[in-house]
């Protein structure tokens, strides 16, 4: 054959690659989606779990509140002080800063601000109104009743001989203090049947309570009260017999270290007050009452209300 006569071949080569992965840039996206995602809905939590107090708290935080709502100057984005009076170069309206500056207050003036019930003042003290040192004297004594209330709550936990009558003392806080209540239980009485003293439980009970009110300025009321049973002796009523406990009561008390002058009343109260009303022949409702007395503070030499 003839080499002219020889076929022509064209060889193409085609480049591969353009049906690849695409360089990775569809990771970057993605992941850019999914951290948006995981922050919206974080923020939608926390929008459902804060309170109405805790959003207006971000918003305040948040809120330009530093800015001054007044423009400086001529009002111009780069103005500064206006020229005032006294030529261009002075540093502000003269007028303005005389409208603004404090006035000195007159001797009238802080005579007739002072209140007429603040108490007297010495030299470089301010004055203290009468109100406020009673609500001051009156936290005072809250906190010791509160005070006196968890000690001898703890007392009753950490000493073994108080432990197992813990169950005796019922503590609670009323209009007149901290009342702290004897109570007999079913089988455990606090005074003997028909008896005006009390029985070493008894004893155990109000030695402990001696020990925390005479830590107190508080004054005591003891109330002595039975159930409505009748005694057994004749002519002896349980006004008798509960006027007898409370006093009884009441020589442990001072024996422990209480004085006279912290005695302020021991009254016998027999049936009147039962502890539990629906049933006033329950053990329970034969006790002695102890109350540490919450009282008007005294008020301090010079003061007047």
């Amino acid at each position: 054959m003839a080499a002219s006569d020889r076929p022509i071949i064209i060889k193409k080569v085609v480049k591969g690659g353009g049906h690849g992965h695409h360089g990775g840039a569809w990771k970057v996206a993605y992941a850019d989606f999914v951290t948006a995602m995981m922050a919206f809905f974080l923020l939608m939590w926390l929008i459902n779990t804060t309170t109405p107090e805790q959003k207006r708290g971000i918003a305040d935080y948040f809120a330009p509140a530093s800015v001054s709502p007044s423009n400086s100057g001529s009002g111009a984005p780069l103005a500064g002080t206006s020229p005032g009076d006294d030529g261009v170069q002075g540093s502000g309206d003269s007028s303005m800063r005389q409208r603004l500056a404090p006035t000195a207050p007159q001797e009238n003036d802080r005579n007739e601000q002072q209140s007429p019930d603040a108490a007297p003042q010495s030299d470089g003290e301010p004055a203290v109104s009468t109100d406020a040192i009673m609500e001051a004297q009156q936290r005072r004594a809250e906190a010791q009743l509160y005070s006196a209330e968890m000690s001898l709550r703890q007392a009753m936990q950490e000493m073994p001989e108080l432990a197992e009558l813990s169950n005796h003392v019922v503590i609670d806080q009323t209009p007149e203090g901290l009342r702290i209540q004897l109570v007999d239980q079913e089988g455990r009485p606090m005074f003997n049947p028909g008896s005006v003293e009390p029985n070493e439980r008894a004893v155990t009970l109000l030695r402990a309570v001696s020990r925390i009110a005479e830590r107190l300025p508080n004054r005591l009321a003891i109330a002595g009260h039975t159930d409505s049973g009748p005694t057994t002796a004749a002519g002896y009523s349980n006004w008798d017999l509960s006027s007898d406990r409370a006093n009884a009561a009441r020589a442990v008390l001072q024996s422990e270290g209480i004085t006279d002058d912290r005695i302020y009343e021991v009254r016998g109260k027999a049936g009147s007050e039962p502890l539990y009303p629906d049933d006033p022949y329950m053990p329970g409702n034969r006790r002695i009452s102890i109350t540490l007395l919450r009282e008007a503070p005294v008020l301090p030499s010079g003061h007047r209300l």
